[in-house]
């Protein structure tokens, strides 16, 4: 039978976008739907963590996401005798050459998906608005779909499809995948609303340490709005008009003062903390919050997301292209216990806040220390007890071309390639390693790059003859001597570099 397309990504939020502009610049042929008619228009994710930015600067929007976002303001914590102290909201850190985005970035997720449609666009692809996956069956080579849109029904063959359409999940639901977990005991509001009455140089907190009466008021950066976030009640209907929300915010603030004009998005939501027993049955994935959702405690959840789909996007080309569909395994191997420890890191988040303690989010929050040592992509022979490993996340660095020009490794890095990097590399090796869809950069006597800061030693510790061999999504695969590189190819073919 023939095939619609290679991939069928259903979901156009930060994990289908992010999976899309993956493969388009790999030139896999995909189709990108959404149920809803228009894009999403609200601020429910608006923390993009350092790591986040790191991927956004490999698929060519961090510059866009920088300009239209900005930077967490310092929480204003309001006292009832009407004085107030501030705090920061994250820990203070600064940039370093191997970690170029210290702090996380504020843009409300209509804007940053808004950012991602754009890219998508200039690369020759747009998403399909108005189109529902209602049914799925698969086979050995591939599945067919069941859409339904304006125009009625329609039957589509792909080879693989991605469910990214949400907590719902009906990807998720006709597969028959589990998706066990809890509810959190909390119900809350969200809305975006013009507001007077207090500045917007601050995260404002009112009642604190009282979980019933708890307000949060934040000015969106990219916008002229407020978000709220507020606990409600956990049964009956939710007013979230601007009248509504109007006599919340004065009666929690205790302010005649501060004022809600209108209401440009709002929602209503239960807490939960859940995570699908399986992130792949055969030639269907789950990503994003189809596969897990969180609190909003800690901003994991569309970050989380993200990095799924950049996890999957290579492993998808890769396999279309004829390297071996176990590969394709390593997607829930890596991303599943990823997902479980930010769950459980946005409900120790989220029970701190309950007693009343300050939602400073600290260095695990931002996801750079996120490896995957135990994968059966993570490579070392001879095991080294120094420097980056296997599994972790490669290292930036400032280095010079060997014609003189300042470089970084993230632009060396940036595409859909892997990347070996080695130092005093013995005559031949590396040539023997040179294949289509990897780039080789040496240092030492004749190489192209030369680590004049000493930046690449620090944070790789490479010792002479050493090969560090980069993944597409920005972690190290394998490092290996040269005297192993019969080892090195043969992982290589495996991981679909043949």
């Amino acid at each position: 039978m023939d095939f619609d397309t290679d991939v069928l990504i259903c979901g156009a939020g930060a994990a289908g976008l992010t999976l899309a502009l993956d493969l388009a610049r790999r030139n896999v042929q995909f189709r990108l739907v959404e149920r809803q008619d228009t894009p999403f228009h609200g601020s429910r994710g608006k923390g993009i963590q350092p790591r986040t930015l790191e991927v956004f600067e490999d698929l060519g929007i961090v510059d866009r996401a920088v300009a239209l976002g900005g930077p967490y303001p310092p929480q204003r914590i309001h006292a009832a005798d009407g004085s107030h102290a501030d705090a920061p909201t994250a820990a203070e850190q600064a940039a370093t050459p191997a970690e170029p985005y210290a702090t996380p970035l504020m843009l409300p997720q209509s804007l940053t998906e808004q950012v991602m449609r754009e890219r998508l666009l200039a690369l020759g692809q747009r998403v399909e608005f108005g189109l529902a996956l209602t049914g799925l069956e698969q086979d050995a080579d591939g599945v067919t779909v069941t859409l339904a849109g304006r125009g009625g029904e329609s039957r589509l063959r792909a080879r693989y499809v991605i469910g990214t359409d949400g907590g719902r999940s009906t990807v998720r639901h006709l597969l028959g995948v589990g998706f066990p977990g809890k509810t959190l005991g909390v119900r809350a509001l969200v809305a975006d609303v013009a507001l007077t009455g207090l500045d917007r140089d601050a995260w404002h907190r009112f009642n604190g340490d009282d979980m019933a009466r708890r307000l949060e008021v934040c000015p969106l950066a990219g916008t002229d709005l407020f978000q709220i976030q507020a606990p409600v009640p956990p049964e009956g209907d939710v007013d979230l008009s601007a009248q509504a929300l109007d006599a919340l915010v004065t009666d929690r603030t205790g302010r005649d003062d501060v004022h809600v004009d209108s209401v440009t998005w709002a929602s209503a939501y239960t807490m939960n903390a859940r995570l699908a027993d399986r992130f792949r049955v055969g030639r269907v994935f789950l990503a994003g919050d189809a596969a897990h959702t969180h609190p909003p405690t800690g901003g994991q959840g569309l970050n989380t997301s993200v990095q799924d789909a950049y996890n999957l996007g290579w492993k998808l080309a890769a396999v279309l292209a004829g390297a071996p569909d176990d590969l394709l395994d390593t997607y829930e191997a890596e991303r599943r216990p990823v997902a479980a420890a930010m769950l459980q890191l946005s409900t120790a988040l989220l029970d701190a806040a309950r007693r009343g303690g300050e939602m400073r989010r600290g260095r695990e929050t931002r996801q750079l220390d996120l490896a995957y040592p135990d994968s059966p992509l993570a490579f070392a022979q001879p095991a080294r007890a120094h420097g980056v490993q296997a599994g972790e996340r490669a290292p930036d660095a400032v280095v010079l071309g060997a014609g003189g020009q300042s470089t970084r490794l993230f632009t060396l890095f940036a595409g859909p390639h892997w990347t070996l990097l080695g130092r005093d590399v013995p005559a031949g090796v590396a040539e023997a390693l040179r294949r289509a869809g990897l780039r080789v950069h040496l240092f030492g006597a004749r190489g192209d790059v030369v680590d004049v800061h000493g930046q690449v030693e620090a944070a790789y510790g490479l010792q002479p003859g050493e090969l560090v061999l980069v993944r597409p999504d920005g972690y190290v695969g394998a490092i290996a001597g040269s005297a192993h590189v019969d080892a090195l190819d043969i992982y290589m073919r495996r991981a679909g570099l043949s």
